[in-house]
C-alpha cells in the first residue's frame, strides 16, 4: 500500500469505532485533471463522509480512468487487483467517489462481490443517519427516492430505519430489486405535498418573526467549516458540533442578542459540498429557504484548509441555485473560521490582508468574535438613520408602526412615555413625524447609538 493509501486507511481507523469494513476509491477521470483540488484532497474528504457514518476504512485510493468503461467506469485491470483485495481484506462495502451508472454500480458489485455505492449514495446515507427532525426525514427520504427510482437496483428500505440512513448498506437484498416504479411514484407525490406543507408552516413563522421583528442571521458554508461551533459560541447553545463531515442537518434558530442589545435570531443550516446532485439541492430546499430569507448571510470558511478557494466556489455555486450570487448579493458575508489552526506568521498575514468586509475568527477560541458582532451590527443599519424619539405609552398604534417598519435598538418606558432609539429608513422617518406628530431627532452614528 502507498504512502497515500495507508494514510487514507489510518484516518479511517482512527475516527472508526467499527461498522463495516470500507475500501475508498477516488476515479480521477481525463476532465478532472484541471480540476480545482488535488486528488489526494478529493480521496481524503472521501474517506472522511464514510467516516460520518462509522465506516471502518482500511484502505483509500485514487485511480486514474483515462478511458472510462460504460459497464464498470473503472479499468478491468483495476477492478480485478480491487476483487482480489476486497477478498483478501475481507471488504464489505466499496465506495466509489464518483457518481455510478444503475448499471456501473451492478457490474461493479457482481466483480467484487461486495456492495458498492458512490459519491451520491454515500452523502445520502449520511443524510439518512443525520435528520432528527420530521421536516429533515421528509427532505432525506425524498432525495433518496428521486435517487433510487432512476436505477431500481436497491431495496426499498426507506421505512425501516432499524439503523439510520437509507439502506443503500444493507437491506432485504436481490428479492426486492425489481421494486414497482409506481410505488415510489406515489410516494415521491405525498413527500412532496408533505414539504409544501412544511414550506408553508416556515413561511408563517417567518412571517410571526417579521412582526417581531428580529432580523435573521444565517450561517452557511463548507461542510466541516465550523458552523456549529460558531453558532455556539454566538448563541450559548448545545447544538451538535464535531470535527465531522455533515455534523448538522437539521436547521437550528436561537434568538441572541448582540453586545448591542440588538436582537437577531440565528440560524444553522446543513454544509455544502462539491458535486452536490441538483436533485438534493432541491430536496433541501425547504431548509434552504432560511437562508433566502435572510437578512445577512454569513459565509463561514475553514481558512485553515488547503482547499479553502474551492470550497468557496463550491458554497457560491449552490447559492447562486437558490438565487443569491455571493458577489453582488450586500447580505453575503464572508468569515474567515479556524484562524488559530494557521501558524503565526500566516495568521496575521491574514489579518493584515483581508478585505475590509470579511471578519477572520476563531469560533473554538473566540478570537474575532466581538468584531464580527459589531460588523453585523453595523451592517444591519446600513443606509438607515438611527433616531431617537419619545412617544406616549397609550399610543400603541405609533409604538406599533416603528417596531413594525424600522429596527429598535433600544427602549426605555417611564410613567408616560416609550423613549425609543430606532433604525428606519429616511423616508420612513419622515413618514413616522408626518403621520403621527412625533419628533424624531437622528443619533450621530450608529456606534454612538449602540454605545449610548
Amino acid at each position: 500500500m502507498t504512502d497515500q493509501k495507508r494514510d487514507a486507511a489510518r484516518t479511517g481507523d482512527e475516527n472508526q469505532g467499527g461498522g463495516a469494513r470500507a475500501y475508498v476509491v477516488h476515479p480521477v477521470l481525463r476532465e478532472d485533471l484541471d480540476d480545482r483540488r488535488a486528488p489526494e484532497a478529493r480521496l481524503e474528504e472521501a474517506v472522511g463522509l464514510a467516516a460520518a457514518i462509522d465506516l471502518l476504512v482500511v484502505g483509500a485510493e485514487t485511480v486514474r480512468v483515462m478511458r472510462p468503461r460504460p459497464a464498470t467506469l473503472l479499468g478491468g485491470g483495476f477492478v480485478e487487483q480491487l476483487a482480489a483485495r476486497v477478498e483478501e481484506e475481507k471488504i464489505t462495502l466499496v465506495v466509489v467517489d464518483h457518481a455510478l451508472s444503475p448499471v456501473q454500480q451492478r457490474n461493479l458489485e457482481r466483480s467484487l462481490k461486495a456492495k458498492v455505492i458512490d459519491r451520491t449514495g454515500l452523502i445520502l446515507e449520511i443524510f439518512g443517519a443525520r435528520a432528527r427532525t420530521r421536516e429533515g426525514q421528509l427532505q432525506v427520504e425524498l432525495a433518496s427516492l428521486t435517487y433510487q427510482r432512476s436505477r431500481l437496483v436497491r431495496s426499498w428500505t426507506h421505512l425501516e430505519r432499524q439503523r439510520g440512513g437509507f439502506g443503500f448498506l444493507g437491506g432485504p437484498g436481490e428479492s426486492q430489486l425489481e421494486m414497482d416504479r409506481r410505488i415510489i411514484g406515489d410516494r415521491i407525490v405525498k413527500l412532496k405535498t408533505e414539504l409544501d406543507e412544511v414550506r408553508r408552516t416556515r413561511g408563517l413563522h417567518r412571517k410571526a418573526r417579521e412582526r417581531v421583528p428580529y432580523p435573521v442571521v444565517a450561517l452557511v458554508g463548507y461542510t466541516n467549516a465550523g458552523k456549529s461551533t460558531l453558532f455556539n459560541r454566538m448563541a450559548g447553545a448545545d447544538v451538535f458540533a464535531k470535527d465531522l463531515l455533515f455534523a448538522t442537518l437539521d436547521p437550528t434558530m436561537r434568538s441572541i442578542t448582540l453586545p448591542s442589545n440588538r436582537k437577531i435570531i440565528l440560524s444553522d443550516t446543513v454544509g455544502f459540498i462539491s458535486d452536490l446532485p441538483h436533485h438534493l439541492v432541491e430536496a433541501f430546499r425547504a431548509t434552504l429557504e432560511e437562508v433566502m430569507a435572510a437578512d445577512i448571510i454569513l459565509h463561514v470558511r475553514d481558512a485553515s484548509h488547503p482547499d479553502t478557494e474551492a470550497q468557496k466556489e463550491d458554497v457560491a455555486g449552490v447559492l447562486k441555485e437558490l438565487g443569491i450570487d455571493p458577489e453582488t448579493d450586500r447580505r453575503v458575508v464572508e468569515v474567515l473560521n479556524k484562524i488559530d489552526r494557521l501558524p503565526p506568521l500566516d495568521r496575521d498575514d491574514l489579518l493584515r490582508r483581508r478585505p475590509a468586509d470579511t471578519v477572520a475568527i476563531s469560533a473554538l477560541t473566540g478570537q474575532g468574535l466581538e468584531t464580527l458582532f459589531d460588523f453585523i451590527d453595523r451592517r444591519m443599519v446600513a443606509g438607515r438613520d438611527v433616531v431617537q424619539t419619545d412617544v406616549a405609552l397609550s399610543d400603541g398604534a405609533a409604538i406599533a408602526w416603528l417596531y413594525a417598519q424600522g429596527e429598535v435598538l433600544e427602549r426605555t418606558d417611564d410613567d408616560d412615555a416609550a423613549h425609543l432609539r430606532v433604525a428606519l429608513e429616511p423616508a420612513d422617518v419622515a413618514r413616522f413625524t408626518d403621520r403621527f406628530g412625533y419628533a424624531a431627532a437622528p443619533v450621530e452614528s450608529v456606534r454612538e447609538a449602540k454605545r449610548a
